[in-house]
């Protein structure tokens, strides 16, 4: 049941954990690695625990929750996602799984998009369940990328009666878009957006649209997979390297290359850039990052510090190595063009 959510908001700092991976994100966690996550992020100091129902068809909920109990209620903050509801799946059968949606997991549920008032309430209901607890920090309208009329006439409004309850302290939406974000931004009265892979080291998309609209309503963005899926997660890219969940072209490889040439001077790694890049920006308030392993999350969680020297900073830029509002497609199109 939703009660009201009592006091001011925790402190969540620089850093939140993005659980996908306890969700069983491309393979599965294995039973002994998978209970020592969340005790390791929050020893490490996170505070901010970011889920959703569509990670793993509920299991990253549950598992998130079991790494959550007995910790002091009032000291984290959790956000989940509507957009997504779980029902029964008919056609399941014994080995069935759903790794088509990159989640090894049976298939025993299947994901409806509903984003209308009823939907929005009943998604909260079930993902308290799961959670095991009796509110949710913040709540995200989920890549509502081909559904934005249903979230501006249904989920928004069923969110902001939420908040004016006092149910929820606070409502977004998450994406992996700038633009229809700032429409968000700008059409409702939101607090906060998730924004993904759209403000990184490589894609500065999102400074041309989402940052100064976030500035000018005073909404809070929170940056995930700075990483762009891999191509920035290590010291230095490797040839088979990820960016957005595919082979990265050529030019983005070298361009990561040259970044940690000229960052490695200043014994700052590719990760620490990529992490400390976003928050920057006075409306970026945190970064999250995923973690499979209790040895990753703990080092993702260090991240954020020491802090790059402006030096360094400075030194990019004059290389034209920072992205300044360009979008990502710039830098693929001179990268198609040398295919």
């Amino acid at each position: 049941m939703m009660t009201t959510a009592p006091g001011g908001p925790a402190q969540r700092g620089p850093i939140g954990y993005g659980v996908a991976a306890l969700g069983n994100l491309y393979s599965a966690r294995p039973d002994d690695v998978w209970p020592a996550i969340v005790p390791a992020a929050w020893e490490a100091g996170i505070r901010y625990f970011d889920t959703a129902p569509h990670y793993g068809l509920g299991l990253a909920e549950e598992r998130l929750g079991e790494g959550l109990r007995g910790l002091p209620r009032d000291e984290y903050v959790v956000s989940t996602k509507v957009g997504r509801l779980l029902e029964p799946n008919p056609d399941y059968r014994p080995g069935d799984t759903d790794i088509a949606n990159l989640f090894d997991v049976p298939s025993t549920r299947r994901r409806r998009f509903d984003l209308s008032r009823d939907g929005v309430l009943r998604s909260v209901e079930d993902s308290l369940t799961r959670l095991g607890l009796d509110r949710i920090d913040i709540l995200f309208v989920h890549d509502p990328d081909e559904h934005e009329r249903e979230a501006l006439e249904g989920a928004f409004p069923a969110l902001e009666e939420l908040r004016s309850q006092g149910v929820i302290r606070s409502y977004g939406a998450g994406m992996n878009q700038s633009a229809m974000l700032t429409r968000f931004v700008r059409e409702t009265d939101l607090d906060i957006v998730m924004c993904a892979g759209r403000y990184t080291l490589l894609d500065g998309a999102a400074a041309s649209d989402l940052l100064p609209a976030a500035q000018e309503r005073g909404v809070e963005v929170v940056v995930a997979a700075v990483f762009n899926s891999g191509i920035l997660a290590t010291d230095r890219p490797a040839a088979g390297a990820t960016f957005d969940y595919g082979a990265a072209p050529a030019a983005l490889i070298e361009r990561a290359g040259r970044i940690a040439d000229v960052a490695a001077p200043y014994g700052v790694t590719l990760p620490q850039l990529a992490v400390q890049f976003p928050l920057r920006h006075p409306v970026v308030s945190t970064v999250v990052l995923g973690a499979d392993s209790p040895e990753q999350i703990v080092r993702n969680a260090g991240l954020a510090a020491p802090v790059v020297p402006d030096a360094l900073w400075a030194e990019l830029e004059a290389e034209g190595l920072t992205p300044h509002g360009d979008p990502a497609s710039s830098f693929l199109f001179s990268a198609d063009s040398q295919a």
